[in-house]
């Protein structure tokens, strides 16, 4: 799957990307101006990121259609809805 850059809002695929080491939090109000990746705008709802913490460098799909069984990351539950 080629990367989908920049990010931005939910779609009906994956956002897939080489992820470096180190700490994400991917966003469950959808709101963000970086969907998937959490900016803050859910301060104030009852909606929280989801943290991850990436150990070593790898291929992430990262669910953008908000509807995953396996978030943050993608089950291919888009192409079902």
């Amino acid at each position: 799957m080629t990367p989908i850059d920049p990010p931005g809002k939910p779609q009906r695929r994956p956002f897939v990307v080489e992820c470096e080491p180190g700490k994400y939090a991917h966003c469950q109000c959808q709101q963000s101006s970086r969907y998937p990746y959490c900016d803050g705008s859910h301060r104030g709802t009852d909606k929280n990121p989801i943290k991850v913490v990436v150990e070593e460098r790898k291929t992430i799909a990262w669910c953008a259609c908000g509807n995953s069984g396996n978030m943050p990351y993608c089950d291919g539950t888009h192409g079902r809805i």
